[in-house]
């Protein structure tokens, strides 16, 4: 029993992170953008929306490692941090945290200093800082889904 319900939160925490990526980007982030009367407005949804997902990502990181180590050192007596999973997990982790704390970070800085970025020239040095973070910040969303779902399939074709 204790050994299945690790198992349950170790996928359960792996499908709380891709599913909200995914979610955020096919429906949050799409729908705002056309929803919503100014881009500024939109991106002040996307923004806070994305900052939760980052925090459900760096608790479901958590999550995963803490019931996976668990359920590996049940399993065979010894947990193995280095395993495939674990460290494809370290890198998602760490792709999660410099999306939050650094590209994030710099682009709330450069909205606040823009104000209405509907009213900022294309060609101000602001809006093309901005545009290059939100070029890497999708880059990182992009490679955590990318190795989430290869996670997940490392850990279901154990099963």
């Amino acid at each position: 029993m204790r050994m299945s319900a690790l198992r349950f939160f170790m996928l359960l925490a792996l499908v709380v992170w891709i599913g909200g990526i995914i979610f955020f980007a096919a429906a949050v982030a799409r729908t705002v953008f056309k929803v919503l009367p100014t881009h500024h407005l939109a991106g002040a949804v996307v923004t806070r929306s994305l900052g939760i997902l980052h925090w459900m990502g760096i608790v479901c990181a958590i999550v995963f490692l803490i019931t996976s180590m668990l359920h590996t050192y049940s399993a065979r007596g010894a947990a193995h941090p280095l395993a495939p999973r674990h460290v494809l997990v370290y890198v998602m982790l760490v792709l999660t945290l410099i999306s939050q704390f650094v590209v994030s970070a710099k682009m709330a800085a450069l909205r606040a200093a823009m104000g209405e970025i509907d009213l900022v020239p294309i060609a101000d040095a602001r809006r093309i800082a901005f545009n290059q973070l939100h070029a890497w910040s999708t880059r990182l969303e992009s490679g955590v889904l990318i190795l989430g779902l290869v996670v997940l399939f490392l850990v279901a074709r154990r099963t």
